[in-house]
């Protein structure tokens, strides 16, 4: 139902049930806002979105304010801009004055709302909140200083993720946010997926950089320097660096490495075809047991950390193939050490990565032989931007060049992997292929495209039905439990942390608006369609590794090392 209200002296139609902020916003009235979270139960918190209703003694939070057709709204008024004003002067009252050095500096919410409001000194004086900086997490920093009680962080942890590994301790002027106990991250539950860090307004979470010891390594010349980065960073890396139709930038991105320091450049997606290959093998050895067990996709590191905390009763049905990071990891500590005649410890292995938690990742126990780890150091596309503009490198005006081999070539899939659903799409693939010598038509696959947290869908390979489900976003787990309650049973279960998948990592450019992830999904679709290689079996690189590199290295010919274990973690709460 549709009426009138006035706004600003104007008329405008707004719908029933909606709030003021939404009525606004759809009729291109646009206020501020600040602890708010798109499509999240609004709590005007902050209060930053206030505007004047006539008849109201008191300003209202235009965000959880439902609109009634007898309004007459303010949104830019005098009374209005000085609350505002007021607020946003009362946050930097206590906030520590470092913006130029702050991870934040450009990006931050706070700042730009300063600006917005024509805020040019410090009136209002503040006790300071004392500096209190929690490095415990290999992927996460907390600085507390510069937390503002937004509670954007604690929402999507325990609404979106599910992992409640914060919330609001002590009241009054000593309410802060931390984890259990007020304990560091390290004793946490956190996952290290990094949506926190996405949606903190200020630098009060930020990813843990590894920029300097990458620099120093670049440095060592008795070194050998490799990188490995998925088929999303080069997007990624485009889109930070404002790079338009940046298609194939990938070409691009390995000249601007190698003008770095970097002596190897190599594509995750060799390790995302081993990948689905080792899960397609798996899922072929497990036909006919009895009863059938579920294969859980392990992909997803902070999955994996959540499946061993909350849910370690699926573990024996958890994939033990490795990531893609550290299939390609291996492989530059084994095979690539082989061939330049070069010992491990030798070759300094960097991963560049969408993901938090792949920082997280690469320190596991099982992701390491003899004490030496198969990725030293994982960036997240920030980090790399910033190491890319810290070399003075003009990346509009620079040469095209292939990766190194013998890890250059991929797949299709490996790009298809970059979103929800896309693994277990390439897996199908590739079980249909193997077991029809054809391929399967894409349009089976429309079910597994389709958003929402939870999606299934049925493929009939020759005389066998294989069930599978998606999980887009762990908040979808409790879709599949009843699901699986009510009796039916699923041969291949994907589950993606980030919504989107890895198109919407915590180390990508930050991107919140449901239209961009579209788009980035629309590149990734784009791509699976327009690249002529669509099977990992089909690729020349893996044909290679498979047929005649494995073999020919006895410490990998058996492919052990593309497989690790997970066990059962306790922690605090």
């Amino acid at each position: 139902m549709l009426f009138t209200i006035q706004v600003n002296n104007k008329k405008i139609k707004a719908q029933k049930g909606e709030t003021i902020l939404s009525a606004l916003n759809r009729n291109g009235i646009m206020i501020p806002t600040l602890c708010r979270i798109k499509e999240f139960t609004p709590t005007g918190a902050c209060r930053i979105c206030v505007v004047e209703v006539e008849g109201r003694d008191r300003l209202v939070t235009a965000c959880s304010q439902p609109v009634e057709e007898w309004m007459k709204i303010k949104t830019h008024s005098p009374r209005v801009i000085t609350a505002r004003k007021t607020i946003v002067e009362l946050l930097l009252s206590n906030h520590p004055g470092d913006c130029l050095y702050c991870d934040r500096n450009l990006y931050c919410e706070l700042q730009r709302l300063a600006e917005a409001l024509n805020i040019r000194e410090r009136r209002i004086k503040g006790k300071k909140t004392k500096q209190r900086l929690d490095q415990s997490s290999p992927a996460i920093v907390r600085e507390l200083a510069k937390c503002i009680l937004c509670g954007r962080c604690v929402r999507v942890c325990e609404e979106l993720i599910t992992c409640t590994s914060l919330d609001f301790i002590n009241r009054g002027r000593l309410t802060h946010i931390g984890a259990a106990m007020d304990k560091d991250f390290n004793f946490s539950s956190c996952i290290h997926c990094g949506q926190c860090v996405l949606v903190c307004p200020t630098g009060a979470l930020h990813e843990k950089h590894n920029i300097t010891e990458v620099q120093e390594y670049l440095n060592k010349q008795d070194m050998v320097k490799a990188i490995q980065y998925s088929p999303a960073v080069a997007t990624g890396i485009a889109e930070e660096l404002g790079i338009r139709n940046a298609r194939d930038f990938d070409k691009s991105l390995n000249a601007i490495l190698r003008k770095i320091g970097f002596d190897k450049i190599y594509s995750t997606g060799v390790g995302t075809d081993i990948c689905v290959t080792e899960i397609v093998n798996t899922m072929m050895e497990k036909e006919g047991e009895n009863p059938p067990q579920s294969l859980y996709i392990s992909a997803c590191p902070a999955w994996v950390k959540y499946a061993e905390q909350f849910t370690p009763s699926i573990l024996p049905s958890l994939s033990k193939v490795k990531s893609p990071q550290q299939i390609t990891g291996v492989l530059v500590k084994t095979l690539v050490a082989g061939q330049l005649k070069v010992k491990p410890e030798q070759i300094f292995s960097v991963s560049v990565s969408p993901c938090i938690a792949m920082k997280y990742e690469a320190r596991r126990d099982g992701m390491m032989r003899k004490g030496i780890s198969d990725v030293d150091s994982v960036m997240t596309v920030r980090e790399l931007a910033r190491l890319i503009r810290l070399n003075g490198i003009d990346v509009t005006n620079i040469e095209r060049e292939a990766a190194d081999e013998p890890l250059s070539g991929r797949s299709s899939s490996a790009v298809l992997a970059e979103v929800s659903g896309g693994l277990a799409e390439s897996v199908i693939r590739l079980l249909y292929f193997k077991k029809t010598g054809r391929e399967i038509d894409r349009q089976e696959f429309r079910k597994l495209r389709l958003s929402g947290i939870f999606r299934e869908a049925v493929f009939k390979i020759e005389d066998r039905e294989i069930r599978v489900a998606v999980v887009d976003g762990l908040n979808g787990l409790e879709k599949l439990r009843s699901a699986q309650a009510s009796g039916t049973f699923y041969d291949l279960v994907e589950v993606m942390t980030c919504q989107g998948g890895c198109i919407h990592g915590a180390g990508l450019p930050f991107v919140m608006s449901k239209e961009d992830l579209k788009a980035r999904a629309k590149i990734v679709y784009q791509t699976d369609d327009s690249e002529a290689i669509s099977l990992p079996c089909k690729s020349p690189t893996l044909i290679n590794l498979y047929e005649k590199l494995l073999k020919e290295n006895a410490e990998i010919s058996d492919k052990r090392i593309f497989f690790t274990h997970f066990e059962k973690r306790d922690v605090l709460l």
